[in-house]
């Protein structure tokens, strides 16, 4: 099943593949400043709401908003 970033319920960038793929879109794209890594200490790297999740494989696509825009500060 493909992956994509949400912010809350809505998702926010098309589906990919794999995980790795869909944060390395979002990252390139701007969507998100940084991406979490599994052995570094916590801590919020994503504005509050965004999560990434697997989404299900129906073939339906969902383009973001083409005027959404990542917040200038994150909180």
């Amino acid at each position: 099943m493909p992956y994509a970033l949400f912010d809350r319920d809505r998702q926010i960038d098309k589906a990919f593949p794999t995980e790795k793929q869909a944060w390395e879109h979002a990252l390139v794209s701007g969507l998100v400043f940084d991406v979490p890594v599994a052995d570094e200490a916590p801590g919020q790297v994503l504005p509050a709401g965004y999560h990434m999740k697997q989404i299900p494989d129906d073939g339906e696509v969902c383009e973001p908003a083409p005027e959404w825009k990542l917040p200038n500060e994150i909180s």
